[in-house]
């Protein structure tokens, strides 16, 4: 066997691995699809992608009210109240923050830095009761207000470090350049940092778009009013399991609902994949 045929050979097995692989990861995501076009009975007894009787209740019902006062339009655009302005707080107050700590010696850096990535291991679940209590006190409950004015200041310390992390890569002499020809700190951030970050900042972006548009636990600790309640929640008050429901409906809805989100990562994906790649190499 000559050495071009066995390339040609582990050519071969690679790519039909790659492709047994992909269809097992994307397969879920196809029978969903095709789940929706299927009765109960047929969902719990079929395995099969392609409905063998084709049924579209499942998205006219979709878009049915709850309670006639909200449904899963009104549910998706509360969801994007909170997940737009908190995407751009994070980037902002990140970006900024990470900046100060990664450019600038300043007294008592070491142990605010410290303590600041020592907040990474503390659950959520621990600060939910001083959390509420505190935004209680604030009359901020039944509002965004507790889901997102948090990412103002820099609240999300995992997006911190990781920005901290990509800042140290990115070359001091590019900004002494700068500040030779005038710039002062803040126009060294906009006209040199931010360039030179901007895949992590994608990479930002996207994790707190994806993590706060199926955030359920917090929307469901601060909302109490049904008409402000977000697409997570609402999905869930869906699946009334006292008097049974249609997993096609359910499914329909799930589908719509990933839409937004699947959208913007294929948009950004380039973006995204070039600062994880970025951050496994130089972090």
């Amino acid at each position: 066997m000559t050495k071009e045929t066995r390339r040609k050979i582990n050519t071969v097995i690679r790519y039909t691995l790659l492709v047994a692989v992909g269809f097992i990861m994307v397969y879920p995501l196809m029978w969903m699809v095709g789940a929706t076009f299927k009765t109960n009975s047929e969902i719990f007894t079929s395995a099969w992608v392609l409905p063998r009787k084709p049924v579209f209740d499942g998205y006219a019902n979709a878009f049915v009210d709850y309670g006639g006062k909200i449904n899963l339009i009104k549910s998706m655009l509360n969801t994007y109240k909170i997940v737009v302005p908190k995407v751009i707080f994070t980037v902002l107050s990140a970006t900024i923050t990470a900046y100060g700590f990664g450019r600038f010696e300043f007294k008592g850096k070491a142990i605010l830095f410290s303590l600041m990535i020592s907040t990474l291991f503390l659950p959520q679940v621990v600060l939910n009761a001083p959390q509420y209590i505190m935004f209680n006190n604030w009359g901020w409950t039944n509002s965004y207000l507790p889901l997102v004015i948090p990412a103002l200041f820099a609240g999300d310390t995992y997006f911190l470090f990781m920005l901290v992390q990509f800042l140290r890569s990115v070359p001091k002499e590019l900004e002494e350049a700068a500040r030779i020809d005038g710039c002062g700190s803040l126009k060294t951030l906009w006209y040199v940092i931010v360039p030179m970050l901007k895949p992590s900042l994608v990479s930002v972006a996207l994790f707190q778009f994806m993590w706060t548009s199926n955030d359920f636990m917090g929307p469901l600790i601060y909302i109490s009013d049904m008409k402000k309640y977000t697409n997570s929640i609402y999905l869930r008050m869906s699946m009334d399991g006292d008097v049974g429901f249609q997993w096609n409906r359910i499914l329909a809805m799930s589908l719509i609902s990933i839409i937004p989100s699947l959208i913007v990562f294929f948009c950004a994906q380039d973006s995204f994949i070039d600062g994880i790649a970025a951050g496994g190499v130089k972090g």
